[in-house]
């Protein structure tokens, strides 16, 4: 259906459309997770490079009143003021921690996410290191290594090395740095 223009954001034709294109990048996104966790044990999985204080922030907006944990992507984008780009990441994070859950357009904070989002610094800490290492096999790939070593430290060539094996060197490199941030 063609939409008029000049565009009206707050139309319902077109913010049926936006939704719609949100649940399509969505599904899409979730199928590449899900694909990416199979490969190698998960190891080479492509992770969002995206703060902590940026998930933590998007978390606590979720669990405030005005949501309760669940909202459509693009009226949660909006009320935030962020774009496509901004968003995806932190909610791809917060799926891949299972803080979360992405689904038609939407996300969804699990339990375990609402008590990350309601907790103190030190707490959230916490859940998150367990989160990342329990969830993300890289993470808890390097963890290992490092826990196997006297003075707990290893160079990145072999990890770089391992991930190049199924992804491309610049994801590679993107990919543990996001882990080891």
């Amino acid at each position: 259906m063609p939409l008029p223009q000049p565009r009206d954001r707050l139309d319902a034709a077109f913010r049926d459309v936006v939704d719609e294109i949100y649940a399509i990048l969505t599904s899409r996104m979730t199928q590449s997770i899900g694909a990416q966790a199979r490969i190698h044990g998960g190891l080479a999985q492509s992770l969002p490079q995206v703060s902590t204080s940026r998930i933590g922030g998007f978390a606590e907006t979720l669990a405030s009143p005005a949501y309760g944990g669940h909202a459509e992507l693009a009226d949660i984008a909006h009320a935030m003021a962020l774009e496509v780009n901004e968003l995806f990441p932190i909610a791809e994070a917060l799926h891949i921690l299972e803080f979360a859950e992405l689904k038609e357009g939407a996300i969804k904070l699990t339990a375990a996410g609402r008590v990350f989002a309601q907790s103190d610094i030190g707490e959230r800490k916490r859940l998150f290191r367990e989160h990342l290492l329990r969830f993300v096999p890289l993470a808890a790939h390097v963890r290992h290594v490092l826990d196997e070593r006297r003075d707990h430290r290893a160079p990145r060539g072999p990890f770089e090395f391992e991930l190049e094996d199924h992804l491309n060197r610049n994801d590679a490199d993107k990919t543990l740095r996001a882990a080891i941030a």
